[in-house]
């Protein structure tokens, strides 16, 4: 199986390339994992709605060009995505290979989210909290939660 995390800018502490490169070793018993990272919209400090609208629709051009080439099944990461446990995740994952696709692409989107047309592109929008991340910092917990799929579908007890 091939697993993009296709993003919005890229990782600055070092404390969180190094939990994503410790997850993305642990990854690669079970897939193939590839991080693509965007180039951010520079806005200003308070960024009018156009502006704002302008910079996502930039990124989207960027999202829809990766994804072109890499068929699969894409999930946007947003606010207003559905809710899974963990367990339901895996389960999701494992329905995705048993319906004949090998790539997963997940979208995070920048501070400002996706634009609305790449989020109705995409075949699922999923949300993992109503709380508000760092999108960098969400990376790594978006590596772990994928990680602790790939470990519940092998029976492992690393999910408790």
């Amino acid at each position: 199986m091939n697993i993009n995390i296709i993003c919005v800018g890229k990782l600055k502490e070092d404390y969180l390339k190094s939990a994503s490169a410790e997850y993305i070793k642990r990854l690669g018993a079970f897939a193939n994992i590839g991080i693509i990272e965007l180039e951010e919209s520079r806005l200003g400090e308070k960024p009018s709605d156009k502006q704002i609208s302008t910079a996502l629709r930039a990124e989207a051009v960027c999202f829809e060009k990766f994804l072109s080439a890499h068929k699969g099944y894409n999930i946007a990461l947003c606010i207003e995505g559905k809710m899974l446990s963990s367990t339901e995740l895996a389960q999701k994952l494992q329905n995705v290979t048993l319906e004949g696709k090998s790539t997963v692409n997940f979208l995070i989107g920048s501070s400002f989210g996706l634009d609305e047309s790449l989020k109705n592109a995409c075949d699922m929008r999923l949300s993992v909290s109503k709380m508000t991340f760092p999108h960098q910092l969400f990376r790594v917990m978006l590596l772990e939660q994928i990680y602790r799929c790939f470990q519940i579908n092998s029976g492992s007890k690393y999910h408790k």
